[in-house]
């Protein structure tokens, strides 16, 4: 990678990714380098790494594709952040993170660069890709190297879909249905006489079954949770807006008023989505 902070191709608008690859080089120099950047590490730009990537999800699920070059931009810039880092420390450079990955892709789609049939659904080659990461971690256990840093309900889906692909799953959603009500039931009978981790290990234990329905149901969970907070943001915003009317705050009303303003925002969405539908 290129190191020095007067290289011509960090002021080079068309410079591609060589120009990035030239500003972290400069922004790590330990001599004129940033202060800020010179003293990160793996462990401490890892959190940033995570918040881009749900920057970038977060953009798509608002369709606001002006915005989204930037995050994916914001997201790129740790990738060669980690690839700086790690040349530094003599484990690897930039070229081998775009080898193994080109590499991957290759090796994971012989029905594009090789001679295999393309003659298949999603479905199908979603089970080859799988079976070739299986084949690829060898004689490894079926739930080892799914990320600990990984969301939780996104993590909890992988493990239940590798258990999945060796038989350990319910075949029918409304046995899935019936564990809920029992996680439940379990949750709220003990509630008085539990200790707070064994509360906190129940409730884990109900998540984590939800998250096997969303797993069944075809459902992301975790976008799911993101639509819903989106929803409940919104409804409370009208609420907060039809009480600023009143010149009153939500404070200084009571739960049966904001209730009612929640009920018409609902009744507002479902005639939305009657008149979209009808559409």
């Amino acid at each position: 990678m290129p190191a020095p902070a007067h290289d011509p191709i960090i002021f080079d608008a068309d410079g591609g990714i060589d120009r990035l690859l030239a500003i972290m080089a400069a922004l790590r120099d330990p001599v004129t380098g940033c202060p800020w950047d010179i003293e990160q590490t793996f462990a401490t730009i890892a959190p940033y790494t995570i918040e881009e990537a749900h920057e970038v999800a977060d953009a798509i699920a608002r369709e606001a594709w002006g915005e989204l070059p930037g995050e994916l931009g914001d997201l790129l810039l740790q990738v060669v952040y980690h690839a700086r880092m790690a040349e530094e420390d003599g484990h690897f450079g930039w070229a081998d993170v775009v080898r193994a990955i080109c590499d991957k892709m290759v090796a994971r789609h012989p029905h594009v660069f090789a001679d295999q049939s393309r003659n298949k659904t999603a479905d199908q080659q979603t089970a080859d890709w799988e079976a070739q990461k299986a084949r690829e971690r060898g004689t490894a256990g079926v739930l080892e190297g799914v990320a600990l840093g990984l969301p939780a309900l996104t993590r909890a889906v992988k493990l239940q879909s590798r258990a999945a692909r060796v038989g350990f799953d319910w075949p029918e959603v409304a046995q899935v249905v019936d564990k809920i009500a029992e996680e439940a039931h379990e949750l709220v009978e003990a509630r008085d006489t539990l200790t707070p981790e064994a509360m906190a290990e129940e409730y884990g234990d109900l998540l984590f079954v939800m998250t096997n329905l969303a797993r069944h149901l075809k459902i992301d969970p975790e976008a799911a949770l993101r639509a819903a907070n989106a929803k409940f943001t919104r409804r409370f915003a009208h609420i907060e807006a039809r009480l600023a009317e009143q010149g009153r705050r939500p404070q200084d009303s009571t739960l049966a008023e904001m209730d009612a303003l929640w009920d018409e925002i609902r009744a507002a969405d479902k005639a939305t989505a009657s008149s979209k539908a009808d559409d």
